[in-house]
């Protein structure tokens, strides 16, 4: 099994900065690469960002890359998401996710762990 707790989330104006850490432990080597999603209310779980533990192989969404950038360490114990210029359409539950597959990682259902979440709020 493998543990996954987020941190970081809070209140910030429209144009500030956050930065979300996800701390991973138990049997991180079985996995390969490391998401974050998010859902706003009343919305489905989107993909955000996506990393290999090898640091290599980033990937954003749309409307994100720019802005936000996705980073690990070597030791398969964090993974951070620097969030920049904020809007209020980034407001939403951050999620950060595990698995040990290479493909399909844009999709919520090809991970296998998941931690439980923190609240963004970017006021306008």
């Amino acid at each position: 099994q493998v543990q996954l707790v987020e941190s970081g989330g809070g209140l910030v104006q429209a144009g500030g900065s956050l930065r979300l850490s996800c701390a991973a432990s138990g049997r991180t080597g079985s996995t390969a690469v490391l998401g974050w999603f998010r859902q706003a209310p009343g919305k489905e779980r989107e993909f955000v960002a996506r990393i290999r533990w090898s640091g290599g192989g980033t990937l954003y969404a749309d409307s994100v890359k720019g802005r936000f950038a996705i980073s690990s360490d070597n030791a398969k114990t964090t993974v951070s998401l620097q969030m920049n210029s904020l809007k209020p359409e980034d407001t939403a539950v951050y999620y950060c996710a595990a698995t040990a597959r290479y493909t399909g990682t844009m999709q919520a259902d090809s991970y296998d762990y998941w931690g439980q979440g923190t609240q963004v709020t970017v006021s306008s």
